[in-house]
């Protein structure tokens, strides 16, 4: 059925907010937008990760495998300090990456932070789970989701999971 036993993942990649140094911030807003944009039923399964390769391989593993989410949306770890890690874990993960999705989320962020060409956000496909790597601020967690949500309900019907139906007065929905 349309909607029914949707689970997202939601994965918040911190030394920091694991460690307990720090309140998640990023997580809670990915989950804000998508109780925005998202009008059928859906499960966020969330995470809270430090900043280390293999931790987040293992979460992303576990949530596209075995919680059997059709989204993973990982925030945090994308910039260019050694210990930003999060995309050679997405891409590590994934048998497919998805370049179109960092281009866009990038060139989104650009007009309003300079910076924001030092973001490596990125995105892939393992088995039927669309995996998202975005930055790690509440800010710039809404700004790339609006740059790219559009194309994920088809992303992810295109790669066999679950039909995500959306609010047409945010996200138009998806004709497929």
């Amino acid at each position: 059925m349309v909607g029914e036993g949707v689970r997202i993942g939601v994965v918040t990649v911190s030394d920091r907010v694991h460690r307990g140094e720090s309140e998640d911030e990023s997580g809670p807003a990915v989950v804000d937008y998508l109780s925005r944009v998202l009008s059928g039923p859906w499960e966020a399964v969330t995470r809270v990760v430090p900043d280390e390769v293999e931790r987040i391989r293992g979460v992303l593993e576990e949530l596209a495998d075995e919680a059997a989410c059709c989204l993973v949306i990982a925030t945090g770890g994308t910039g260019p300090a050694p210990r930003d890690v999060t995309p050679e874990a997405v891409e590590s993960v994934c048998a497919k990456v998805l370049p179109g999705f960092g281009e866009a989320m990038r060139a989104a962020s650009l007009p309003r932070v300079p910076t924001a060409i030092l973001a490596r956000q990125s995105a892939g496909v393992r088995g039927s789970t669309l995996i998202l790597a975005l930055p790690g601020t509440p800010g710039a967690v809404a700004e790339c989701l609006a740059a790219v949500f559009a194309a994920v309900p088809h992303a992810v019907r295109l790669i066999g999971g679950l039909r995500l139906e959306t609010a047409p007065d945010v996200v138009a929905p998806d004709p497929h």
